[in-house]
């Protein structure tokens, strides 16, 4: 549920040259593992329609404790972060924000 009490999660990913779908493919796969997940709220795929080797994830989630902890613990981010040598130029810029209002 969205909340103004939910983490904010930044996921700023750089793919491989040409293989901007690829990254795409993958994290789509991934995000449909990671939804079933406990405290998860959603998450957005953006691409920068400039450059598609930039890709981000907009994420919200209930618990940051449960994201840093038990979430990038899970057999499926280790698989995708062992993985992910093949499509992405390394790891993510990852950044936390807070919800300070919301305009609707």
């Amino acid at each position: 549920m969205a909340t103004a009490k939910n983490v904010i999660v930044l996921l700023k990913f750089k793919s491989q040259p040409e293989k901007g779908d690829k990254t795409v493919l993958e994290l789509t796969n991934l995000i449909e593992k990671v939804k079933e997940e406990p405290n998860f709220v959603s998450i957005k795929l953006h691409v920068d329609p400039k450059d598609p080797t930039n890709v981000l994830l907009y994420e919200e989630w209930e618990d940051a404790s449960y994201y840093n902890n038990e979430h990038m613990n899970t057999e499926h981010i280790k698989s995708f972060m062992a993985n992910s040598t093949n499509f992405l130029t390394g790891p993510p810029d990852i950044t936390f924000w807070e919800v300070q209002r919301v305009f609707e």
